[in-house]
């Protein structure tokens, strides 16, 4: 990979990271306040999107986000490049630690599991991969084919992740795997809910 050199701050911010003493604990200090600032932005972008509970407990949660979006600054600085500002860079490690600690938080007190409740709420509410399934005659033959094709555990991913939004990585904690396997289910569900509703006369509508 190709690397360009650093403007002069990103290059005083690799300075002082990457050297001891008071003037990388100084920068340390300066990254994680610059850090924090970012996660508090980000959990107000989101907030609409938060449970009650969740609400109560961003601030710790942003401030928890921070501190590991600058461990993992600090782990990865040998792979800055400079083709963006340092701090430009870093930012992504909080807006990533932040989403999924809100992710994360948000689940905290509900349940994964089956619900055939969310056949009656679909029509009303789809999410937006589900929002072509606009006629009730192919929601019926999804619904056919969820229950005549799938394992229960592709039905529980399938319905998890494209019906109820939860994100993959709240899944694969809850299920105890990894984010590769509820991909694969999630693939693997797919494939047998496309050929059945192609079979039941719907192809123009799957493909």
């Amino acid at each position: 990979m190709n690397t360009v050199a650093p403007d002069r701050e990103s290059a005083e911010w690799l300075r002082d990271l990457q050297g001891n003493g008071g003037a990388r604990e100084h920068a340390m200090a300066r990254l994680h306040a610059l850090l924090l600032r970012v996660a508090r932005g980000e959990a107000s972008r989101r907030r609409a999107t938060l449970p009650g509970h969740a609400i109560e407990d961003v601030d710790d949660l942003c401030v928890q986000a921070a501190s590991d979006a600058l461990m993992a600054v600090l782990a990865k600085l040998a792979t800055y490049r400079g083709a963006a500002r340092f701090t430009t860079w870093a930012y992504k490690f909080a807006i990533f630690e932040t989403s999924t600690r809100l992710r994360r938080h948000a689940w905290q007190q509900r349940k994964v599991e089956l619900d055939d409740t969310i056949w009656d709420r679909l029509p009303d509410a789809a999410p937006p991969a589900l929002q072509r399934l606009e006629n009730d005659q192919l929601i019926v033959a999804l619904h056919r084919a969820i229950d005549d094709h799938l394992t229960d555990r592709q039905r529980l991913v399938f319905q998890s992740v494209t019906m109820d939004d939860v994100p993959i990585d709240v899944l694969a904690e809850r299920l105890g795997t990894s984010r590769g396997a509820i991909y694969k289910t999630l693939h693997d569900a797919r494939g047998k809910l496309r050929r059945a509703l192609v079979e039941a006369g719907h192809g123009e509508r799957v493909s």
